[in-house]
């Protein structure tokens, strides 16, 4: 990078009161990893870049000793800006290199790649990601929500959606700041859960701009005495917490790209079985997307995969110039969850798949025989079909990369060996005096 343009930059963080950049990357679980490095040295994390050992990053595959036993994370600069929840604090995300190239299993690396298939063809995918949460404080009886947040029904309430104001107004002003640009925040279904709607954006910045609102919300409510949490289900009786997708296409002159209402879509619910493995990726990702009557006696989660104008029942809500998909959950990997969108919509593209016929109907008032004669298949109902199916995806694990694919299909599949072999409390009381 120009040394002077390098210069410029540090001088006006240092004008703003920063004096550290935080050198942040994504693993392959979706968390936000990094380190600390004082301002002075931001120009060694553009090259040679951040030092990392490889083989203490899940996911990278990379061996203890050699040339490639060193991950090193490069900055790129578009992303540095403070971090306002943090004074004196800057944030800079990294792009994985390996022996120096681009690695193969960085995930924001995994992403690149698929914007760059789409940028071929002079198209952008932009995402509007919708991320829901619990807010939960620590009790006698573990984490729960705030002791008066107790309706039957919670949806939209006013009382404690203005209780958690502290939090929610310095979360907002936070992500303003930052330019994400927040526009509706609410009380989700479920006691103690809330969801906040900011500007949608480029695949990318979009994967970007999620990671930057994890790692605020996580501070942010450690501060203010509270645990955030983006687990998918973390109550058997309450509503999941989704993570969907609005998706739309667009040329080079921003025109919509009439693709994402056809084939696109097409390619999406061909590949939705070896996608649910990367937007639902942890074995408490299906007690959301489980088929069968929810305790909470509602649900928003889709089961079965097929689309709809405005139908919420189904995999894919369409809607206006956009499709929303509702697949994801609040633990996907964002660059992986949207690399993986980008690869299967590209092979509906050019294949011409056809999404067949708008399900526009409640999915869940259907008996089964009457979705079987509309074809609504299920998706994978645990995360071991899961990576199954993705793994038997020989057309998304080529586009995606097989080191990637390997190492995700390898984790997500002793994560749920060691699941299977876990003996619940459930299991104890159902069967220990029963034989």
């Amino acid at each position: 990078m120009d040394t002077g343009r390098l210069e410029e930059l540090q001088g006006e963080l240092a004008a703003q009161g920063v004096r550290y950049v935080f050198a942040q990357f994504t693993d392959i679980h979706g968390a936000a990893k990094g380190k600390l490095v004082p301002l002075a040295h931001l120009g060694d994390i553009v090259a040679p870049g951040a030092g990392f050992s490889g083989p203490s990053i899940w996911g990278t595959g990379l061996p203890r000793n050699g040339p490639r036993s060193e991950y090193y994370g490069r900055a790129d600069l578009t992303t540095l800006q403070p971090m306002p929840w943090l004074p004196g604090y800057a944030r800079v995300v990294l792009d994985g290199h390996v022996a120096g190239v681009p690695f193969e299993a960085c995930p924001r690396q995994v992403l690149r790649t698929q914007v760059a298939r789409l940028a071929a063809r002079g198209w952008t995918l932009h995402a509007g990601l919708e991320p829901e949460f619990f807010l939960l404080q620590k009790g006698v009886n573990g984490y729960d929500a705030e002791a008066a947040d107790t309706l039957e029904k919670p949806s939209y309430d006013t009382r404690s959606l203005l209780r958690r104001r502290s939090f929610l107004d310095k979360l907002t002003t936070s992500l303003n700041e930052c330019g994400l640009g927040v526009y509706q925040i609410d009380h989700e279904d479920a006691t103690g859960q809330f969801e906040v709607n900011y500007h949608y954006a480029d695949a990318l910045r979009a994967a970007d701009n999620f990671m930057l609102f994890k790692m605020a919300a996580h501070h942010i409510a450690e501060e203010e005495g509270m645990l955030f949490s983006m687990m998918p289900k973390p109550f058997a009786e309450r509503p999941g917490s989704g993570l969907h997708f609005h998706l739309s296409l667009s040329d080079s002159n921003g025109n919509a790209v009439a693709a994402i209402g056809e084939h696109f879509l097409g390619g999406l619910l061909h590949h939705a079985p070896a996608l649910t493995a990367l937007c639902a990726p942890t074995v408490n990702s299906y007690k959301r997307l489980m088929c069968g009557e929810a305790l909470s006696g509602t649900s928003w989660a889709p089961a079965f995969i097929g689309h709809g104008d405005n139908n919420r029942t189904v995999v894919a809500r369409t809607v206006h110039q956009r499709v929303e998909w509702r697949l994801p959950d609040s633990s996907a990997n964002p660059y992986l969850a949207l690399a993986g969108v980008i690869a299967a919509g590209l092979d509906g593209v050019d294949r011409q798949l056809d999404p067949g016929k708008p399900v526009n109907q409640d999915v869940y008032e259907m008996s089964a025989a009457e979705r079987a004669a509309l074809g609504l298949k299920l998706l994978p109902q645990n995360l071991g079909a899961a990576a199954e199916a993705l793994r038997e995806d020989t057309v998304l694990a080529e586009a995606l990369g097989s080191a990637i694919v390997e190492e995700f299909v390898a984790l997500k599949s002793a994560e749920w060996i060691e699941y299977s072999q876990h003996v619940s409390a459930w299991e104890t009381t159902r069967y220990l005096q029963r034989f």
